[in-house]
Order: C-alpha cells, then structure tokens, then sequence
C-alpha cells in the first residue's frame, strides 16, 4: 500500500515557524498544500491504485480529493488512520458538519466525535498502527490501496518521517517498526 501525508496545514505552517502550537482545529490545507496535494495525485496516477482510505481530519480529506478524482476510485473514511491526538489541530471536527462540507463521502461509520477526549499517548497510535497493519494484512490485495494519512501514524507504521505531500510505499505484512523516534 501506499502512505500519502496530507499536505501543508495551516496548523504545520504556523508550528513550523514558532514551534507553538497556534491552536486551530481542524485546519484546512494552506494553498501550497493544495498543490502538494494535486503533485501527489499527479505522482500517484499510474500506481495501480483502486481505492483510497482517508483520516476523517479536513487536511487529509482534502489531500485525497485530487486523487479520487485524478483515479476515479472509491474513499473510504477510516478514524484508525488519523493523527496522535497532541495539539490543537487532532480536535476533528463533529461528523455532521463533515457531513455538510463533503456531501459527497460517506460518514456513517464514523461517530459523531470521533477523536480522543484528552492526549493520545504514544503507545496509543503504535496499537492503531498494529490494528491498521492486521486489518490490510486479512485483505486479499492491499496493494491497491492509498491511505491519506498523518506524520505520526505514517511514522508508526513505518518508523520512517515524512515531509507533508510525501508518499512512501508500505508491506502491512512486514513487522512493525522496532523503534519509533517522535521527534521530527
């Protein structure tokens, strides 16, 4: 399978700047997100993808837009795949109003609030991660599929750091990463 990092929020443009959390929920792509976002779609025409599973947050919703279109494939939305709940920008937002905005994506198998209550420790994502890699490791192809994730879970599934708009290639049959640094 392949692992895409949504593109550059405007939670990552600000943080990368101060290294202070802004405080803005559930951010949007910033305009060079969206065009990290249209690249990856570009990149990843031709490698045989048939269906995308997606973050509920609206940054990774975003990013996987280009590609849906650009492969005409099915979006599932996933919670398991979303980001360590730590900073202002892990509060999603309610199931409804992501129901508004993107009419289009089915929602039903999500909860209304769908993101913890209080800050995920590490050990946490590690479990999404392995719960992740035995659901793609039951299925007959996984292949095929593109996930639109998030710098921490890409990093606990793989122990490896991605850039926004970074993709990389992942084998859910091969062991998890022995160790995991969280610093980025």
């Amino acid at each position: 399978m392949i692992l895409l990092r949504h593109g550059q929020s405007e939670f990552n443009l600000h943080f990368s700047a101060t290294r202070v959390d802004p405080g803005i929920i559930d951010p949007r792509l910033t305009p060079l997100g969206h065009e990290q976002a249209r690249e990856a779609a570009e990149a990843l025409r031709h490698q045989g993808i048939r269906r995308i599973i997606t973050s509920p947050y609206t940054r990774a919703l975003q990013t996987a837009e280009p590609a849906a279109r650009a492969l005409n494939v099915p979006v599932m939305i996933h919670p398991v795949v979303r980001e360590r709940y730590k900073f202002a920008c892990d509060i999603g937002s309610p199931r409804i109003e992501l129901e508004r905005d993107w009419p289009h994506r089915d929602f039903s198998g999500i909860d209304e609030v769908w993101w913890p209550a209080i800050e995920e420790p590490a050990a946490s994502i590690i479990d999404r991660a392995r719960l992740f890699r035995a659901e793609m490791s039951a299925l007959h192809d996984w292949s095929d599929t593109l996930v639109v994730s998030h710098w921490g879970f890409i990093l606990s599934m793989t122990g490896s750091s991605v850039m926004n708009g970074q993709w990389l290639r992942c084998d859910p049959t091969q062991p998890p990463p022995a160790e995991i640094s969280w610093r980025a």
